[in-house]
């Protein structure tokens, strides 16, 4: 993703963002994390965790929802989805992802029209949100605070290397897997892990004895990775 689409995301996107559930700080934030559901969620997933990571420093939380699509390992039943999800052709949320990593693109220019820079911009997301972040922050042209992936995966990571860009090179990015997740294998996460390593990104590395889910230790391990982003 470059300068050049980012320019033309702030006048056709701007007008059209994604719906947003948003927790601001009593004070100024001194960043944003902007935090992507799983398959069949919503933006109120995730909303009851801020109040539980006993922060060192005010941060805005934006939740986003995906847009309703019909999604083909469901029956193609309708949900809130990133993307299709077809065990039969991982290729086929292919356009549907980077229609994603668009939008959620411009939600980070809008934090950063707001005053907020880019560097002070978290991307997080579990589960096909996960996706969404790898993507979009390892591509995104400027540089972002971190990227946190849990229990999710690279998409393609076979040709991740022609997709990357590199103003994050150096970004830390927190990865967290449960070993018992029977919807995203952790070997999934592990070859994603070493795919990101051997490209040289700063990966912390963190499994749980859970499923496909958050759990306590989880809590405290990303309430740490963030008071470490914003001292």
């Amino acid at each position: 993703m470059n300068l050049a689409l980012l320019r033309h995301l702030n006048k056709t996107l701007m007008a059209d963002l994604l719906e947003t559930i948003v927790i601001d700080p009593p004070q100024d934030p001194a960043g944003t994390v902007i935090w992507l559901h799983g398959l069949g969620a919503d933006g109120h997933d995730f909303e009851p965790i801020p109040p539980l990571l006993n922060l060192h420093q005010p941060l805005r939380f934006v939740f986003p929802n995906a847009p309703v699509r019909a999604v083909t390992i469901n029956a193609g039943a309708e949900m809130r989805a990133w993307y299709d999800a077809n065990p039969n052709d991982p290729s086929a949320g292919q356009d549907d992802i980077a229609a994603s990593v668009r939008s959620v693109a411009a939600l980070v220019e809008q934090e950063h029209e707001r005053g907020m820079p880019t560097e002070r911009i978290t991307l997080a997301g579990f589960s096909q949100g996960g996706v969404i972040a790898l993507e979009l922050g390892l591509s995104f042209p400027r540089r972002l605070a971190g990227i946190m992936a849990l229990s999710t995966y690279v998409h393609d990571h076979e040709n991740l290397v022609e997709r990357i860009g590199f103003a994050n090179v150096d970004c830390p990015i927190l990865f967290a897997h449960g070993l018992h997740d029977p919807m995203i294998p952790i070997t999934r996460a592990i070859t994603a892990r070493e795919t990101l390593r051997a490209l040289n990104y700063q990966v912390q590395w963190h499994e749980y004895a859970m499923g496909h889910q958050v759990c306590p230790e989880e809590i405290k391990d990303i309430a740490e990775w963030l008071n470490g982003l914003y001292p």
